[in-house]
């Protein structure tokens, strides 16, 4: 049987991608009626802008990206949360502190006024840096500044697991974490383009299943080891990392996101973008009823 194409796109792998290695390994994409063409974009960046073409239907990344999307004239909108927030790492080289020591150096982010790039920002304004003490250096996903925080240029980034620990066992240091400056923050999102879904409704419904089947499969106490070895063969992990993984999902509920949470997100997005005029309404970035759907059938 043939089934619709459903060009799916994610930044970076991590730990946050398990569900969808569970769903490839299980089919459970096909069980529900939908074949998913996975690509690694490795920039942020030009994920939105080939979401926004059509190249891509869903796209894996942060809501301000949305946010921003929408109001440049996109017809893009969130349809449900797809991972819990990251805790990232800002991680420095050995030379590197404090918050202080990186007035003058270069530091690593996918892009510099998109995602996570935002609230680091604000956290180095918070800490008595502003804008033109450091340098952003838009390197890519976590891959690639992982690499470049090895390799020197540049001193420190944001990093989720595995990269940030493996960085960290290599004498590289921590300024904290994402979850201990901004607990409340939302984690990243699926989003699509509203005319792309008016006409592929079922097929974006089929998604939303198989990957709510993923991650109550992955829940489930009695797949542990069965999930386990899933995501050391698609990232450089080793078990243990996974385990300490699994256990942080294992205590969370679904991801979800709700007009709060992204009220959050848009007030950012105003406040680094220097927007005039009232912030939107989240409603203007997200619609949810795909997702109710989805819980229907």
């Amino acid at each position: 049987m043939t089934f619709p194409t459903l060009k799916f796109a994610v930044i970076s792998e991590g730990v946050y991608s398990w569900p969808i290695y569970i769903a490839q390994a299980h089919r459970l994409f096909e069980r529900e009626g939908v074949n998913v063409e996975i690509t690694v974009t490795g920039s942020s960046t030009q994920q939105l802008e080939k979401l926004t073409r059509g190249e891509y239907d869903v796209g894996f990344q942060q809501s301000d990206h949305i946010v921003r999307g929408v109001e440049r004239g996109s017809d893009l909108f969130i349809f449900m949360a797809q991972a819990l927030a990251p805790e990232l790492t800002l991680v420095a080289a050995p030379a590197i502190r404090s918050f202080a020591d990186l007035r003058g150096k270069d530091i690593a982010v996918d892009g510099a006024r998109t995602g996570y790039a935002l609230l680091l920002r604000k956290l180095l304004a918070d800490k008595g840096l502003k804008e033109g003490d450091y340098t952003f250096r838009e390197i890519g996903g976590s891959q690639e500044r992982f690499d470049a925080l090895k390799s020197g240029p540049a001193v420190a980034s944001l990093l989720n697991p595995p990269f940030d620990r493996n960085l960290l066992a290599a004498g590289f240091n921590s300024l904290g974490t994402t979850g201990e400056y901004f607990p409340t923050y939302p984690g990243s999102i699926a989003a699509a383009r509203r005319s792309w879904a008016q006409q592929n409704g079922q097929a974006l419904i089929a998604y939303i299943r198989a990957f709510h089947a993923a991650y109550a499969w992955l829940k489930d106490a009695s797949n542990k080891e069965a999930a386990i070895p899933l995501l050391p063969a698609r990232l450089n992990i080793d078990r243990a990392t996974a385990l300490r993984a699994y256990d942080q999902i294992a205590a969370h509920p679904l991801p979800s996101i709700t007009p709060d949470g992204l009220r959050q997100v848009i007030n950012v997005v105003w406040e680094s973008e220097g927007l005039k005029g009232a912030p939107g309404a989240p409603e203007k970035y997200l619609d949810l009823s795909y997702l109710e759907k989805a819980r229907q059938h």
